[in-house]
This record gives structure tokens, C-alpha cells and sequence, in this order.
């Protein structure tokens, strides 16, 4: 298989996710904003197109107001940010949605993006499942992510269970999953990184919990 075309897409890593209601509970904010600026460093490194997204709300909302301190990338993002990276902003879950980012990644013959940022259970989903359509594979980093605990109407979860359930439900149709480490192992060799699919991870899922019955 030929070594895939990848750009880092960085969504989202924005102060409001720091400090505020979407401050993110797990992983670690503290930890996954060091593996981001890990993967963003790997790219500068190897070349790759990198995609900076903000997401903005109308002046005055609770959160990502537009020209507000929360809706400012994070120091360490907006540090490693050049000239050579498109920067978008976006009002909605996927970076796809009235961006020009579909247009841009195919001039650049992309043909694979590693998502990083948050959340997970927002717009890297949103992202992942749009790519479906343009033809493009994803890439999803485990811990250069995170998501917020959430209880409505319709239950609760942590951030913990949000998490790991949409890490496991990517994995298993919408992108590869893979920690930091493991994607920059495969950047360096060239490598295309090994995603499930729905049918395996039906098999296993189940085995493992028929024998848990």
C-alpha cells in the first residue's frame, strides 16, 4: 500500500477549552495539549500540511465569542503556527462545513488527515464522519484529543466514557486510531495506520461480552 498523503488538521485548541463549561476532563487537558503540540512539531518536521482551526460564535456568546480571550488558540498552539498553515474558522462541528478546507487539502493531493484537538464528542466526530464523503481517510491521536463529562435529558457520561466509546465507535468505520507515538512512528516510516472495521468489531464485541453474560 502506497504511503498516504497527510495533512494534521489542529481543531479547535482554543483557551475557552481550558478554563470555562467545555473545559476538558479526559485525558488530561494538560496531557493531550502536550501531544498536540508533539504531533504539530512532527509535521513542521516531516513537511506535512497542517490545518489551524478556531471555532466562532457571535460576539456576546458564553463561549468562543468572536474577539474574545476564550476564543484564541491556546499559547502553545498559536506559537507553532506559520505563515505555511491555513488557519480557519468555522461555526460548526465538521472544519469542512463553509470552510474551503475540502478545496484546499485536494490541491495539496491529500488524501489522509490526522485530526488532533476537541472534543471528541463534537467536532473531531464531525469532522471524521464529513471526510466519509470527500473520500478522505482519517486519522484520529487518542491522547492529542479529549472530551467533557455530559449529563442531559437523555442520561450522563464522563469524559472518561464519552472518550473511550467514540475512540473505540472511530476506530471501528470512521478513522484509524492511534496514540501520538504510534502516528509518528508511521510518519517516519511512511506507513498507513490500521483502523478495525464494523464487521471485526462486531465479531469481537460479541464474543467478549457474550462471554461476559
Amino acid at each position: 500500500m502506497s504511503a498516504p498523503r497527510r495533512a494534521l488538521v489542529v481543531i479547535d485548541v482554543q483557551n475557552d477549552y481550558f478554563d470555562g463549561p467545555l473545559e476538558i476532563r479526559y485525558p488530561p487537558r494538560e496531557d493531550s495539549l502536550a501531544r498536540i503540540g508533539s504531533a504539530m512539531d512532527v509535521a513542521a518536521e516531516h513537511g506535512l500540511p497542517v490545518v489551524v482551526v478556531r471555532h466562532e460564535l457571535p460576539e456576546g456568546a458564553p463561549v468562543f465569542a468572536a474577539g474574545s480571550a476564550g476564543q484564541a488558540l491556546h499559547p502553545d498552539v498559536e506559537k507553532r503556527t506559520t505563515d505555511a498553515h491555513k488557519r480557519v474558522t468555522k461555526s460548526r462541528a465538521s472544519v469542512f462545513a463553509g470552510t474551503d478546507v475540502a478545496s484546499w487539502l485536494a490541491d495539496k493531493q491529500v488524501d489522509c488527515i490526522t485530526l488532533v484537538g476537541y472534543m471528541t464528542n463534537n467536532c473531531v466526530i464531525g469532522t471524521a464522519a464529513a471526510a466519509e464523503d470527500l473520500g478522505i481517510a482519517v486519522e484520529v491521536l487518542s491522547d492529542a484529543t479529549g472530551a467533557i463529562d455530559i449529563v442531559n435529558d437523555a442520561g450522563s457520561a464522563s469524559a472518561r466514557q464519552v472518550h473511550e466509546t467514540l475512540m473505540a465507535l472511530l476506530n471501528s468505520n470512521f478513522a484509524a486510531v492511534a496514540t501520538t507515538a504510534a502516528w509518528t512512528g508511521a510518519v517516519e516510516q511512511g506507513q498507513v495506520l490500521a483502523g478495525s472495521d464494523l464487521g471485526t468489531s462486531a465479531v469481537q464485541g460479541r464474543a467478549t461480552y457474550d462471554a461476559t453474560a
